[in-house]
């Protein structure tokens, strides 16, 4: 059976990834998790990923922008192969390019949020004092910037999550990934992080994937892709009727 060749990509496409399969291994058993997804991120847009506990949305975003390598297929993020990249190169690029989200908040427990915020930019050698108050102007917007002494264990799960959109923010990247940024946030908190995701993400030269079960959010999407079992079932401007 041939199996048919996937479509060029689109000039204004972020991302562009081709025939993206994704197996894990569990015991004896082979668990294919992405089935040959062709899938685009356009430049200028805010696109949403939504889909059921365990269609496949995390590893999709993970794998777009390098953390988890595919079994098959190929990923240009601004044009780069980004699995043609040796580890060091492609640790360089996405300090360079990517801003991550993470449901987890990840932040580093024993030094204080502006701190926590201002990690990318001293990652890229800006002096510490420097990057520390570019933070706190994030902060600020975020609504947290009495709180930017504070250590990760003195805040709320709510101002966690604030410190660790401003740590994606912060360094100004091409790509900003999310997975629930909203999740732990009341609807006035959500709409104002999703407004400045916007602000700083959302660029004829900047792209935003967001991961959300968060139906307040839905009309604030440009694009909204669901995955059904590993596949794309849709791709459009609204959700589809029965979701």
């Amino acid at each position: 059976m041939t199996i048919p060749a996937s479509p060029p990509c689109e000039a204004e496409a972020a991302i562009c990834a081709r025939g993206i399969i994704r197996d894990f291994e569990a015991g004896q058993t082979t668990i294919r998790v992405l089935h040959g997804i062709d899938a685009e991120i356009r430049s200028g847009e805010m696109t949403y990923v939504v889909g059921e506990s365990g269609s496949g949305k995390t590893t999709l975003i993970s794998i777009m922008c390098g953390i988890l390598w595919p079994t098959a297929g190929e990923v240009k993020v601004f044009g780069t192969d980004i699995y043609k990249l040796s580890d060091t190169e492609l640790v360089n690029f996405r300090l360079n390019n990517i801003g991550f989200i993470f449901q987890q908040y990840n932040l580093i427990p024993s030094i204080d949020a502006a701190a926590n915020a201002a990690v990318p930019l001293i990652a890229k050698g800006m002096p510490v004092e420097e990057a520390r108050e570019k933070a706190k102007v994030l902060l600020d917007k975020l609504n947290i910037g009495n709180q930017a002494d504070k250590l990760p264990r003195q805040l709320s799960g709510g101002q966690q999550q604030r410190v660790a959109i401003a740590r994606a923010l912060v360094h100004e990247p091409r790509l900003v990934v999310c997975d629930e940024p909203t999740a732990a946030l009341d609807a006035r908190s959500g709409r104002r992080v999703m407004d400045l995701l916007r602000e700083v993400a959302v660029a004829p030269d900047r792209a935003c994937i967001i991961v959300t079960h968060d139906n307040r959010i839905f009309d604030l999407a440009d694009r909204i892709i669901v995955l059904e079992d590993g596949r794309i079932t849709h791709d459009g401007k609204e959700m589809p009727d029965g979701h």
